[in-house]
């Protein structure tokens, strides 16, 4: 085979497989946020105008998230975070509406000492989306039952299905995380020294 051949059959098989990685590319990026995002991937989906969008969007939660510092708790944090849940799952024995409130701050509270950003319900969804996904329905239904008692428009039955679905979330964002971020980054380039 001539020099020629060979040149044109690498130039060939490079240009096939450039359209290859360039079909494939979408694929494989929405495996990933279907496997990172669960349920919210679908979620995302069915709010948005088309699945590039919410891909996009999704994408971009990732990113947002990736520049906070997430603090996991220590042992005595969490501990002192479960007496609180505690007290206010008490609370709702007697006072379910005061325990919902409650049970929202809590929830917001342990956000923000994990290093979440608080500064709305749309916002703090979003973010929460990206290690959380799996329990941020419960915290949508919890909001929106607890939007409901505002109004008065909730019964007892409501209210504690509300607080069933704060605790979910609650014990989700006590149990689960990241360590902080730089220490993500560090694991990140051992791993990959490790790989090479």
């Amino acid at each position: 085979m001539s020099t020629g051949a060979i040149i044109g059959l690498v130039v060939a098989i490079l240009v096939v497989l450039v359209v290859l990685a360039f079909v494939l590319r979408p694929a494989w990026q929405r495996k990933k946020l279907r496997d990172r995002f669960g349920p919210e991937y679908d979620h995302a989906v069915e709010q948005s105008d088309s699945r590039t969008a919410a891909e996009k969007e999704l994408a971009e939660r990732e990113h947002r998230h990736s520049e906070f510092d997430l603090k996991p708790l220590s042992p005595a944090a969490q501990e002192s975070y479960r007496r609180h849940w505690a007290g206010v799952q008490a609370k709702f024995v007697d006072s379910p509406s005061t325990a919902i409130t409650d049970a929202d701050k809590l929830v917001t509270d342990l956000m923000a000492e994990r290093g979440y950003p608080t500064e709305g319900y749309e916002a703090q969804l979003s973010v929460l989306s990206v290690e959380h996904a799996r329990t941020l329905e419960h915290y949508r239904k919890a909001h929106d039952i607890s939007e409901r008692q505002e109004l008065g428009e909730a019964n007892t039955e409501d209210l504690r299905t509300a607080m069933v679905h704060y605790r979910e979330l609650f014990d989700d964002l006590l149990e689960r995380g990241a360590g902080p971020r730089k220490d993500r980054e560090a694991e990140a380039a051992r791993k990959e020294k490790s790989d090479a």
